[in-house]
């Protein structure tokens, strides 16, 4: 029976009522300078730079604790980590947390969350319809493939740069990419929501052959270090670093690391562009919002130190783009700070849906779309102290957090019960003059240290 010219009517503004899918891209540790499309001439990120092309991309992004745990729960809440409680990384986010995932399931989306998501327990599932984690990959490796990965990668804090020779199936940035592609063929003709999160570029620095040797031979830029690092700021910062032996690295050494950890970016950079590729071949690119960002970020050497647990901009700085077909000018830079808590209501009301009430994000989505916008004046962090990860002797466990306050010039880090920090972003963009103690500052220290106690009291 031929179809009537009223139902393909019908059908086509069915299609065209249909809110858009919601891709959210996140890697784990990526500093945001090791990616071509935000200035790198030696990081190859050629899918995330592709991304970039279509997208809006953020130069002060900033996320809410650099480190896992609290970071991710304020992504997926919009809420910093003293109000939804996971404050480090041992903290589970509380079952009852109102997510993401919750909001796009009540408005008719297929939620799932396939990737290292940081729950603690990962089998939690936080109002995703569908959850597979590293248990769920590590299940697809026998017994001695498991031994054997252990032996390869080593320990998760190593920053030992060198070259694994195990194949595709042993990594789980790879199955979960896999697995992303399979979940986008299975929900093509509904609204979703995909949560596609990668572990890669975190520690150990030991990414495939074939990535490492992209780096090997190349005469590596090495970050600043001065003599003196860490030595006018705040003292944790400093024996951590020397606990670590990050400290003393040799250039030889450091070189070393870069090529590890840059390998591990291109890897990763390789598993988003499979997930990518596969949007694209589905023809869901027209209908899809697509998100690329990380937790948080790495040092990479920068001040003599290594992974996070810190406030400096290669730490809480992370990368941001959003792209959203005929409604984001492609290829456009915003100069404005957002927090990743803003993610949740401006992912809402790109969809069509009014933002969440009751949370600590607030939508730059007119920035997007070239509307009236308001940026924020100040961006916030917070760091509690880890136990096993920050010292080992745990001394600073308990206390209360370093929190950073962000301005368009100024950053302050507050430390109620030891050693401020305050750096000129403008005169001093790579942080390594602590002028908290000049005379002509004290009115901005006054300032800033109220602004950090009055976000913790709202």
């Amino acid at each position: 029976m031929p179809i009537s010219r009223r139902a393909l009517l019908l059908s086509a503004a069915q299609v065209q009522r249909r809110p858009p899918n919601v891709l959210f891209l996140c890697s784990d540790q990526h500093l945001t300078s090791a990616s071509g499309c935000y200035g790198s001439t030696e990081v190859r990120t050629p899918n995330i730079d592709a991304i970039a092309a279509t997208a809006t991309r953020f130069d002060h992004a900033y996320c809410q604790a650099p480190v896992c745990v609290p970071s991710r729960g304020s992504i997926i809440t919009g809420q910093y980590p003293h109000k939804h409680g996971a404050r480090i990384l041992q903290d589970p986010l509380a079952d009852d947390a109102r997510t993401v995932a919750h909001f796009f399931k009540d408005h008719g989306y297929t939620t799932a969350a396939i990737g290292k998501m940081h729950f603690v327990d990962e089998t939690r599932k936080h109002g995703f319809d569908h959850r597979l984690h590293e248990g769920s990959f590590l299940e697809t490796l026998s017994d001695a493939d498991r031994q054997k990965l252990r032996r390869d990668q080593g320990g998760a804090e190593g920053v030992e740069g060198r070259p694994s020779p195990l194949a595709d199936r042993y990594f789980q940035d790879h199955w979960f990419a896999d697995e992303a592609v399979k979940f986008l063929r299975a929900n093509k003709d509904r609204p979703f929501c995909l949560w596609s999160s990668f572990f890669m570029p975190h520690t150990p620095l030991v990414p495939q052959e074939r990535f490492f040797n992209l780096y090997k031979d190349a005469r590596l830029t090495l970050p600043k270090r001065t003599e003196h690092e860490l030595e006018s700021g705040f003292e944790g910062h400093l024996i951590r670093a020397r606990e670590r032996g990050w400290y003393g690295q040799t250039d030889a050494q450091l070189r070393q690391s870069l090529c590890g950890y840059y390998g591990n970016v291109s890897q990763m950079d390789s598993c988003v562009g499979r997930v990518m590729q596969a949007l694209r071949e589905l023809g869901l690119d027209k209908n899809t919002i697509v998100v690329y960002t990380s937790d948080h970020g790495e040092m990479a050497g920068a001040h003599r130190m290594w992974t996070k647990h810190n406030m400096y901009e290669q730490s809480v700085n992370v990368p941001l783009m959003i792209s959203a077909p005929e409604r984001i000018k492609p290829g456009a830079l915003a100069k404005q700070m957002v927090e990743q808590v803003d993610l949740f209501p401006t992912l809402a009301e790109l969809c069509g849906f009014a933002a969440p009430r009751g949370i600590a994000g607030r939508s730059f989505a007119p920035l997007l779309e070239g509307k009236r916008f308001t940026p924020r004046e100040f961006a916030y962090s917070e760091y509690y102290f880890c136990r096993n990860v920050f010292t080992r002797d745990d001394r600073y466990v308990g206390k209360p957090p370093i929190v950073m306050v962000r301005t368009d010039r100024w950053k302050f880090n507050f430390l109620s019960w030891d050693r401020c920090e305050l750096f000129d972003m403008e005169k001093d963009p790579g942080e390594y003059r602590n002028c908290v103690d000049d005379a002509g500052n004290a009115g901005i220290v006054r300032e800033l240290r109220a602004q950090a106690e009055r976000v913790f009291a709202s």
